[in-house]
């Protein structure tokens, strides 16, 4: 059993909101996890978190998403930007170093994380980060994106979501034959075709694209004392994220871990996409005591 308290940390520009899930008996040596996501906000972890009662986990919601509001009067999203955020909430918590579970765009983050503030983490778990310059065919994911953002911008939220839906499905590298394939119809994933109006999704506009055009510093990474393990979903063999996680490792010189499930094979079903959270905690959990 655990308990659960909400917190405002104010930093420059935003007010970070963000849960401390404390165990009610001691926490038995282990160091305070931190998980991270990207545009995902706290509540994406509550599945995974129920599962690491014996430690104190935080989630948090990053600068612009959810509770987290900014008064930077900015709308973009940059991995240097919110390491620092956390780098200062991990100050405020005074649990360096702590040890971080960070999910697709949240994997960005917490590798810049562990390369500007190499202490504050011990071991980091970067699940399937979405890095198009790790690829060989890079130019070609940065042309993949473009699309599916310009059909948010030109049709709507589920013309976008189902343009982002045919990239990140797609095997194997963006040929001539992906590029030639009809625009996939917003129905065949379950999406209206209507447009709301709206250009601000964190996602499908071009927000977050200094996440995925992130250039990893190698040399900052491997010398740094955290442990970092890229994480890697069994069900996701060959496609976008897939590709960039087993990449990234190899950037490293290590090679990608399997984890169970899929891009969000931490997650409960209570967001439609269901994974396997059981499972993926025991291999977490795995992970994490290895160090």
């Amino acid at each position: 059993m655990t308990t659960m308290e909400t917190h405002t940390l104010a930093v420059p520009g935003v007010d970070l909101v963000y849960d401390v899930r404390e165990p009610l008996s001691a926490p038995g040596g282990h160091r305070t996890l931190l998980m991270i996501g990207q545009p995902m906000t706290a509540e994406g972890f509550g599945a995974l978190a129920a599962h690491f009662t014996d430690r104190m986990v935080v989630t948090y919601d990053p600068r612009g998403l959810g509770r987290s509001v900014r008064s930077d009067g900015r709308t973009d999203h940059t991995p240097q930007q919110q390491a620092a955020d956390l780098h200062l909430l991990i100050e405020a918590l005074g649990a360096a170093p702590v040890d971080v579970f960070a999910s697709s765009g949240g994997a960005v983050t917490a590798l810049e994380l562990v390369a500007a503030h190499p202490g504050d983490v011990g071991t980091l778990v970067a699940h399937e980060p979405p890095i198009n310059s790790v690829l060989p065919d890079a130019e070609a994911a940065e042309r993949a994106r473009a699309a599916f953002h310009e059909a948010y911008q030109t049709k709507g939220g589920g013309a976008g979501m189902a343009a982002f839906m045919a990239m990140v499905s797609w095997q194997g590298e963006f040929t001539d034959a992906y590029f030639a394939q009809p625009a996939p119809d917003p129905a065949a994933f379950g999406m209206p075709s209507e447009d709301d109006g709206s250009r601000d999704d964190p996602l499908l506009s071009k927000a977050s694209w200094a996440i995925s055009d992130y250039r990893p510093d190698a040399a900052a990474l491997t010398a740094a004392p955290a442990r970092i393990v890229v994480a890697v979903g069994e069900e996701t063999a060959g496609t976008y994220t897939a590709r960039t996680a087993v990449a990234t490792a190899g950037l490293l010189g290590q090679e990608a871990v399997v984890f169970p499930s899929h891009h969000g094979g931490f997650m409960g079903g209570e967001f439609g996409y269901a994974g396997k959270p059981a499972e993926f905690a025991a291999k977490l959990r795995e992970v994490l005591d290895a160090d």
